[in-house]
């Protein structure tokens, strides 16, 4: 029972969003279940370079059944003022979203940052919402990142919005490897 895989009659879509720590965690977190469960489970990151994350590497240990690619270029995005490279980076990034959504060997797809991308610009609406209409119906859905349009929240099954209540930076605290990256 322990290697059998669990295949999903029917997937959902989720929002992770708001201005609150947890979001990539919490998505990271059903990976690891569903990695558990023997499940295919593709992670695309959006806004970040790969070899940067500390995730990258735990990711990397969950073996097999979890694929990762990242979709950023270094530095940071100004919004409506991202580069030809980040905007292509953000359209490959959606490529291999689409065709992880309609690949009937992948159990879960998490867009990591995704709703980042729509924020600063570099992905439009209608862009990600054909990638929620269009993915295969077993396919459990995820969407992370600050800032989630209304478009993207009324599409989604499920939504939890993370919001900050206290943070240890706000003492000063700088970001720690293995815990914010």
């Amino acid at each position: 029972m322990e290697n059998e895989r669990t295949r999903l009659k029917q997937g959902m879509v989720q929002v992770y969003t708001g201005d609150g720590k947890g979001k990539s965690t919490a998505s990271f977190g059903l990976a690891l279940r569903a990695a558990g469960c023997n499940m295919h489970v593709v992670i695309i990151q959006f806004m970040k370079v790969s070899g940067h994350y500390a995730e990258d590497e735990g990711i990397r240990r969950l073996g097999e059944t979890v694929e990762h690619y990242c979709f950023g270029n270094p530095g940071w995005v100004k919004k409506g003022e991202g580069t030809e490279a980040d905007y292509a980076q953000a359209k490959a990034g959606l490529a291999k979203a689409r065709e992880a959504l309609q690949n009937p060997d992948v159990d879960m797809v998490i867009l990591d940052e995704i709703n980042n991308a729509l924020y600063f610009e570099l992905l439009t609406e209608d862009e990600v919402l054909a990638l929620i209409k269009d993915k295969l119906p077993n396919i459990e859905l995820v969407l992370t990142g600050r800032n989630a349009p209304d478009a993207i929240i009324e599409a989604a099954d499920l939504v939890t919005e993370m919001r900050e209540v206290k943070h240890y930076y706000t003492k000063g605290v700088p970001v720690r490897r293995g815990i914010e990256f």
